[in-house]
């Protein structure tokens, strides 16, 4: 079944774009009061986009049902959440310290695309394959996000020691992944 669009992987992270609107409509325009139950309802759309993200690869290579679609839209739906969820956390929370957390790690998400798109063209992609650090990095990005959802004050502290942990991985990655491209960065 490998190659296959409409699979069970693919169909997760189709549902996990899908969230995208749900979640910001949620966040702006929300039916249920604004208090604890609405937090409770954004941090569980992020969490099972979060966990999806996970089951989606996990079913990919099990059910061996990956495809060119998956491999592309996978990075694509992960990156969109995360924006998405920053952007709320950013207006929710208009500080240095949350601007700085939300534009380091998009910049780095926009980078690394970037230069993977560029090094699939040279045929050295893999030279800028997923690294544990990336690894790292997203699931304390996706803990340090979940908690600050949750909005409460007595967690907050934990968040931001989770997010700006997330935030050192996320300098520390393209650190590497630029590391790994710069020979072929400083051609000529």
């Amino acid at each position: 079944m490998t190659g296959q669009i409409l699979n069970i992987p693919n169909i997760l992270t189709i549902a996990r774009i899908v969230l995208i609107p749900v979640f910001l409509l949620l966040a702006y325009f929300s039916p249920v009061d604004g208090g604890a139950f609405r937090h409770i309802l954004l941090t569980g759309i992020f969490v099972l986009a979060a966990v999806t993200d996970w089951l989606d690869g996990y079913l990919a290579r099990k059910l061996n049902q990956t495809s060119a679609f998956g491999r592309f839209l996978d990075p694509v739906a992960d990156k969109l959440m995360v924006a998405a969820a920053l952007v709320v956390l950013v207006q929710w929370k208009p500080t240095i310290t949350m601007a700085f957390a939300a534009i380091v790690i998009i910049s780095r998400e926009i980078t690394v695309s970037a230069l993977r798109e560029w090094m699939a063209e040279l045929g050295a992609r893999t030279s800028v394959a997923v690294s544990t650090v990336g690894k790292y990095k997203t699931a304390f990005q996706m803990i340090a996000i979940s908690v600050f959802l949750l909005n409460w004050q007595p967690l907050e502290w934990i968040a931001y020691v989770l997010l700006y942990t997330a935030v050192i991985l996320t300098l520390w990655s393209m650190f590497i992944y630029l590391k790994a491209a710069w020979p072929y960065l400083k051609q000529p």
